[in-house]
């Protein structure tokens, strides 16, 4: 799989409630900002669209507190904690005051001296009804009391009592930690569970606690949106990695759920060597569920380690991963080491990890040596990359019925000017791509075989100083017709060669960022094309988005080429799959291909699909199922990491992720229909392309349909936009 999924759930959106002699009525509520008075609720969340009434009276949200921890001499650990509201208003566990009962659990560890990871007071032992293996895992006390103290604060005191490992006298000088996860359930008001955890960390002697901080929830966050677990009570890394410990085995499998190494190994999924040599990677949950994680491929590169080990969240073991390798952490990706036997470890055996640091150090004075860093370069990113940074200064000639003469600029990372010649042959290469209107691009027709736009290579003819500034004019007119704004984009890349003069050099293309210099070619005022996604957004996961060879890395410029008359026909004849010869082109509209794309595995799991014959007949299917795929054939049904309230994945109605401007909800009323040749109905309006990408049902475009006038075209804004009764974000809200 391309990122990480399940199948998109229907569900029940709530308007707005009313309380009215016990029962719950459904009404329209208004928008008024994007935050619901001073309660902290965003347009993303369903209470947001409660009327004021009713959400004064069940203040919906769970924040859990920890106020003290305490182990008495005996071992018997005890915690002070509260349950409030997100306003910080007091919460009635049992649900009797205030709405909701709420159900707690509690954990508790420590961490031994010269260890660096806790160790679990409470466990438990399953037995596996496949292998009848038994294991002990970290878990939850069970059985233990609770003291109300007031309103919203309880005493919980531990069944279990504190116990160093194997027994005895248990050590309060060392850092313990306690965790609080709970729900608190408002399915009766239509609102769900509301999830949060909490952790402290103290030393129950006195003094500084030193609790392992390598990497927070925040980090995680970046694609999950919000981190849940086992059902979504568990939303932090803090509390994680208390049971998910060295002492967790699960039986099944005999695979251990440490942090350390199965996170690793779910984030590399299909790129394991085990898993490439035929061994899938399984975890056997709760009820015998089976999690394969074998088809799971990151977003972004996995050898761009510090994407997820970021210096820059406050973690204060943040450089761990640099400065303690130990066999478990790196064996966990390099799964085909074996070292107690030294193969593929240059046949050097490992029988502790105290020699690790010696060859495999932070850095090194090479790339791609033994050193952590060098080891996990990702190329493009290689501190020896010269760098290649584009800029355009002007457009002249720019008039409708004229040849546009574009000046721009070529340099390297240091300023220096690139010529002509630096990007010719091999894979070197720059082109300019010119498309109008850009009130909305695509079936303008500049006489061109390529469908909306025009690209040219100016690197044969173009006029060059020393200091890397060219003029080029292109070959192609701008129609006589044309009126408004138009563009001109750069997109180009290099190919250099890491360590030259060793006996494994590697040769490496990359890319300039996109310019898209946007003119008016009737003197009327320049007005760029509306920005609906950020490439920020996209980074978020995919940490540098660059496609097509390390062309193209901004949506700007996407959009020049992925318009609405735009398809795969070009390439389509020269299919590597016999099949793909005989289908129509697909239309690779961004809205419509990024929505479908990322919708991906659950196109496949409703028997769909959506592939792109790309460049040298390249087949792209992103909907499919991985079983369903040819070995042969690498792309498989793409997995949205997003998070649901629950916890499972491709949670795509969080639109806020990539979308910039509420964009989801100001429709491209009148824009270009969309060329969907392979699709239900062709051409489609541009909001119905956009919204059935996802909605991909025949009743969701007969919907669409039905309210498309053929003579004033489509009316979704008169039900979804922005305030009105199915505002979009109203209908997207989460919980």
């Amino acid at each position: 799989m391309r990122i990480l999924t399940s199948v998109l759930r229907s569900r029940r959106y709530l308007v707005a409630l009313i309380v009215v002699a016990g029962s719950v009525v459904l009404m329209s509520a208004a928008k008024r900002s994007r935050f619901f008075g001073n309660n902290g609720y965003t347009v993303y969340d369903k209470e947001y669209y409660l009327a004021s009434s009713t959400l004064s009276f069940i203040r919906p949200g769970l924040n859990i507190q920890i106020v003290s921890a305490n182990i008495a001499a005996d071992g018997t650990i005890s915690v002070d904690y509260k349950l409030m509201d997100p306003k910080g208003l007091a919460l009635d566990k049992d649900g009797i005051v205030t709405p909701g009962p709420i159900s707690v659990s509690f954990l508790a560890a420590y961490i031994p001296k010269g260890q660096a990871q806790y160790v679990s007071y409470a466990t438990r032992s399953q037995t596996s009804p496949i292998t009848h293996n038994t294991a002990v895992q970290a878990g939850a006390d069970s059985g233990g009391t609770t003291q109300a103290v007031a309103l919203g604060e309880y005493i919980y005191t531990f069944k279990t009592k504190a116990l160093a490992q194997g027994g005895g006298a248990w050590d309060p000088t060392a850092t313990h930690r306690v965790g609080v996860y709970g729900s608190r359930n408002l399915t009766e008001f239509d609102l769900g569970t509301n999830y949060d955890d909490a952790t402290y960390d103290f030393v129950p002697a006195g003094g500084t606690a030193a609790p392992r901080d390598i990497i927070r929830t925040q980090t995680c966050d970046k694609c999950h949106d919000q981190l849940a677990f086992h059902g979504g009570s568990r939303r932090s890394m803090e509390l994680c990695i208390m049971c998910h410990t060295p002492q967790t085995t699960d039986p099944d499998t005999g695979n251990t759920v440490d942090m350390k190494v199965f996170i690793h190994k779910i984030h590399m999924g299909s790129e394991l060597p085990s898993v490439q040599a035929g061994t899938p990677y399984q975890i056997i949950g709760f009820n015998q569920a089976v999690s394969d994680w074998s088809t799971v491929e990151l977003p972004s590169d996995p050898r761009r380690c510090a994407f997820c080990h970021e210096s820059t969240t406050g973690a204060t073991q943040s450089n761990a991963w640099l400065q303690n390798p130990t066999r478990a952490a790196c064996g966990s990706c390099h799964d085909n080491v074996n070292f107690a036997t030294g193969a593929n470890h240059v046949n050097l055996p490992q029988v502790s990890d105290n020699q690790c640091a010696q060859c495999h150090f932070p850095q090194g004075e090479l790339e791609f040596d033994t050193s952590i860093k060098g080891a996990h370069v990702y190329p493009q990113e290689s501190a020896a990359n010269p760098g290649l940074v584009f800029s355009i200064l002007k457009v002249v000639n720019g008039s409708a019925g004229q040849k546009p003469t574009v000046t721009f600029t070529v340099k390297d990372a240091k300023g220096n000017g690139v010529s002509m010649a630096q990007l010719t042959g091999g894979s070197n290469r720059l082109a300019l791509v010119l498309a109008g209107p850009a009130s909305d691009y695509g079936y303008t027709n500049f006489g061109a075989t390529t469908p909306g736009y025009v690209s040219e290579n100016p690197v044969s003819t173009a006029s060059c100083s020393p200091d890397g500034t060219c003029s080029y004019t292109f070959t192609h007119a701008i129609p006589a017709t044309a009126t408004g704004t138009y563009a001109v984009g750069i997109e180009g890349r290099r190919t250099f060669v890491i360590n030259p003069t060793t006996t494994t050099p590697v040769s490496v293309n990359y890319g300039a960022n996109n310019v898209v210099f946007p003119f008016s070619v009737d003197g009327s005022p320049v007005v760029p094309r509306r920005t609906v996604a950020s490439i920020n957004n996209c980074n978020q996961c995919h940490s540098r988005l660059s496609v097509h060879g390390e062309n193209r890395n901004q949506i700007e410029m996407c959009v020049l080429c992925h318009n609405p008359s735009e398809n795969d026909s070009s390439v389509r004849g020269n299919a590597v799959v016999a099949a793909d010869k005989a289908l129509p082109p697909q239309s690779v509209n961004f809205a419509l291909m990024v929505h479908k794309i990322h919708t991906g595995e659950e196109l496949g799991a409703a028997g769909l699909t959506y592939t792109i014959v790309g460049f040298g007949g390249s087949h792209n299917d992103f909907g499919a199922t991985f079983a369903s795929v040819p070995a042969s054939i690498p792309n498989t049904g793409v997995r949205y990491p997003a998070m649901g309230p629950t916890g499972s994945v491709a949670d795509t109605a969080k639109c806020y992720m990539c979308h910039v401007n509420t964009s989801e909800a100001n429709f491209p009323i009148g824009k270009n229909a969309v060329l969907d040749t392979q699709g239900l109905v062709s051409p489609v309006q541009p909001t119905t392309s956009a919204c059935t990408a996802c909605h991909f049902t025949r009743s969701a475009m007969g919907h669409a349909l039905l309210n498309t006038s053929p003579t004033f075209g489509e009316t979704c804004d008169i039900c979804h936009s922005t305030g009105a009764d199915f505002d979009v974000d109203k209908e997207h809200a989460g919980k």
